[in-house]
């Protein structure tokens, strides 16, 4: 369960996607002051910030973008020329993929941490899961749980005494689960974007599209975006729900 905070001060990282901004939903719920800060890394989907700015608009938060070019470092179908796989449903997970992007949430959330000190927040927010996911290794409850530690040591405000916590609220909660917070906390869902692949649709065959697909169909709700191409799985469910 997602439990209730007093701080009224955070830095939410906002990708577009529907994870972080069903976490940016639910910080603005709870009376959050949020900043929402989001990254322009160079990654192959750049169209994820165009949904960013509007659900930062929708929400009337604050919004920083971050520029940096990890083109420069490689090593990732988003940040490289490497395809994007297709897998299927079922061997997604079972191995670290190639849209792993080398260190992102570490870079990412070490520059939430400054903006957090300048900002007073006690809080950072990420929208990291650990259950269906594509097997990243900083999205695991043992990495949230080392990067506080480090944390804890590494900014004037905490050696003084105050506390900047990297908190995952959505890490335990299956994709089924997020899209019905999402929907009892009226995230925008049309305005989200979680294709890797960047195209004029979500293509529907990419793991982030079939992963958010299956929390659709598995939480009984039609995605509200357009795909290129629908995954059987997701087609049958719209068959049935539909007749």
């Amino acid at each position: 369960m997602l439990n209730r905070s007093g701080n009224k001060k955070a830095v939410s990282l906002l990708s577009g996607g529907l994870d972080s901004s069903t976490l940016l939903s639910y910080a603005v719920s709870q009376g959050y002051e949020v900043v929402a800060l989001s990254f322009d890394y160079g990654q192959r989907h750049s169209k994820e910030l165009e949904s960013a700015r509007k659900i930062a608009d929708y929400y009337r938060v604050k919004h920083k973008i971050m520029k940096m070019d990890l083109r420069m470092i490689g090593g990732s179908a988003l940040t490289d020329d490497i395809s994007v796989p297709e897998k299927s449903l079922n061997d997604i997970g079972k191995e670290i993929p190639v849209t792993y992007v080398p260190a992102r949430n570490t870079i990412m959330l070490s520059i939430a941490l400054g903006l957090a000190e300048v900002t007073d927040s006690s809080k950072i927010f990420i929208g990291a899961n650990s259950l269906d996911y594509s097997g990243y290794p900083d999205c695991r409850p043992e990495y949230f749980e080392s990067i506080n530690k480090t944390f804890s040591l590494a900014t004037k405000k905490t050696v003084e005494g105050g506390s900047i916590e990297v908190e995952a609220p959505l890490l335990r909660y299956s994709k089924a689960d997020i899209v019905r917070l999402a929907i009892r906390l009226k995230t925008p869902l049309e305005l989200t974007w979680s294709c890797y692949k960047g195209g004029e649709k979500a293509c529907g065959v990419c793991d982030s599209c079939k992963l958010r697909l299956k929390g659709f169909m598995q939480a009984d709700s039609e995605d509200p975006i357009e795909y290129e191409s629908i995954p059987e799985f997701y087609s049958e469910f719209l068959k049935i729900r539909n007749k």
